[in-house]
This record gives structure tokens, sequence and C-alpha cells, in this order.
């Protein structure tokens, strides 16, 4: 299994299009330890190329915070599973919150989408979405 999460500027960034770079985690299934840890830059964002561009690099999980719901139709269709709603700052945290079922996520996608007003309160107000852009 191969994670991939949003990064901007070193850390988990709730808004996955507002990612500047991707964690990549590789996981040994057997044991579900962390085999490989990387970070790559992704090409321009645009509409369908992370989930594509994810795809090529192996991804089979994505963790994100929001996202649109057609990124996660398009997810989908590479095979990729979405987690959304996903909170934290510490991108090792996430990762391994996930790994061992701790991992707070909502669920929630980010249904009115835009990079700088996806119509989500900014407050942390519980329900994770797209508070940092």
């Amino acid at each position: 299994m191969k994670i991939a999460i949003p990064l901007h500027e070193g850390r988990f960034s709730q808004h996955f299009g507002g990612a500047d770079e991707f964690g990549l985690y590789t996981v040994d299934t057997t044991t579900g330890a962390v085999c490989e840890r990387r970070r790559d830059v992704p090409p321009e964002h645009g509409r369908g190329i992370y989930p594509v561009w994810l795809r090529q690099q192996g991804a089979t999980v994505v963790l994100a915070g929001g996202m649109g719901p057609r990124a996660v139709d398009i997810f989908t269709a590479q095979g990729i599973e979405v987690v959304l709603g996903v909170q934290g700052d510490d991108p090792e945290a996430v990762v391994r919150g996930f790994l061992d079922g701790t991992l707070v996520a909502t669920g929630e996608a980010c249904h009115d989408h835009g990079f700088h007003d996806c119509g989500h309160d900014n407050g942390d107000n519980g329900r994770g979405g797209c508070q940092q852009h």
C-alpha cells in the first residue's frame, strides 16, 4: 500500500488543492510498518492532474482534509481510496493514525469547492474541512 498526503510548507495540508508537495509512504501490508518515505513536488495543479500523477507514483490511498466531489470521483476512477475530513498537522502522525486506526477523519468532502473560498468556516469548529489554504 502507498499512502499519499498533501503537504504545504512541510506540514499536512487541510486543503488538498493547496499542496505544494506530497508525502508518499510505502507500507508493508503484512506488518503495517512504513518501509519508505519520500516527498515529491507534483506537476502544476489543474483539474484531474493530481489523481493521475499520484496513481503514477503508485498511490493507493489518499488522506485529505478538504477535497471537491469531482476530485474524489477522479481518484475513485483511478482506483485510489480517499479518506476525507482528516485532521492533523504532523504528516508522520497522520499516517500513523491511519495505520493504527486512531486517525480523526470526518469523511466530509468540500462541497462548494474553490481554492481560496471553499464555503467552509475557517474556524476549527470540529468539522475539519478546509481551514488552512
